[in-house]
């Protein structure tokens, strides 16, 4: 069981930490977990001391970046989405959404996220020379000023539809943000026909082995550094799509949500204790237009 001697970070996940190597960084985790070169020490001592209760977190990982894949060849494949909206992106690493959106359609807008000044630091860098995937600076708990951000806003028409992707990001906002109220509106202010993609840490919440890793992994997120990283129950991931038309298969563990094929191996527990769905707004959808929407709902 969790020591409550330890103290939890209180800044609420929130806070970025940029350029700052003394301390652990939402992204860099991220990155020395897929096995990324962008990270330090500080970091490094997360991941190791969360795989000290989940040995595969790093599979995790890998699950969750080829569930993008899927979502992403889907909407700009299938759907013929042309511009997507990546909010919480992170350090830039194998195969982005931009690269999967454009191989199905090489003129697809894309403009990924981050209020951490890294993130966007590395992103610019990296998409200097393609005119049609751009990196921009804003909190995503606050939908209203990101979406009216100059920076964003010319690079997507907001009278057609888009994708709005929060792959691996919504379980860093602490329930004091109000996820699901800063999700409602986004879903509110984004064209009907649009598709909104989330994962999230999950804790099934059932007395089982899976929920205990999920209160054990929550207590040594919050513990070793990073400050954030809540598993939540089903029914509070799925509060997050609002009234949108969920897709089949649901909201559901991420290897089961279109698989590429047969699963190879017995289910890890770490794999278990992520879902995913991608949800799409119809007419029956309740429509706020962004600009009759308060700065400060």
């Amino acid at each position: 069981m969790p020591d409550p001697s330890e103290t939890i970070a209180a800044d609420h996940g929130r806070t970025p930490v940029g350029l700052d190597t003394s301390r652990a960084s939402i992204a860099r985790v991220y990155d020395a977990t897929l096995g990324g070169k962008d990270n330090y020490e500080v970091d490094r001592v997360v991941r190791d001391t969360v795989a000290e209760i989940a040995p595969r977190q790093s599979d995790v990982a890998w699950m969750n970046r080829r569930w993008l894949h899927r979502v992403v060849r889907y909407l700009a494949g299938c759907v013929g989405i042309d511009q997507f909206l990546d909010l919480g992106a992170g350090l830039p690493t194998v195969c982005n959404t931009h690269e999967i959106a454009q191989q199905h359609n090489p003129t697809a807008q894309v403009v990924y996220v981050d209020n951490d000044p890294l993130c966007a630091l590395h992103g610019r860098a990296l998409l200097e020379r393609n005119e049609h995937t751009h990196f921009a600076s804003a909190d995503l708990t606050e939908p209203h000023a990101l979406l009216t951000c100059p920076e964003i806003a010319a690079q997507l028409d907001p009278s057609r539809p888009l994708a709005l992707i929060l792959c691996g990001v919504l379980h860093h906002i602490d329930d004091d943000a109000d996820p699901a109220g800063v999700m409602r509106r986004y879903i509110d202010a984004i064209p009907v026909g649009s598709y909104v993609a989330i994962t999230h840490f999950w804790d099934p919440a059932d007395g089982s082995a899976a929920h205990d890793m999920a209160v054990r992994l929550q207590h040594r997120f919050m513990t070793s550094g990073l400050g954030s990283g809540w598993y939540r129950t089903r029914d509070e991931i799925a509060s997050f799509f609002g009234d949108l038309e969920v897709l089949a298969p649901g909201l559901v563990e991420l290897d089961d949500w279109w698989p590429m094929g047969p699963e190879l191996e017995p289910r890890c527990l770490e794999k278990r204790l992520l879902l995913g769905g991608v949800g799409r707004k119809t007419l029956r959808s309740t429509v706020i237009p962004l600009q009759h929407q308060s700065k400060h709902r």
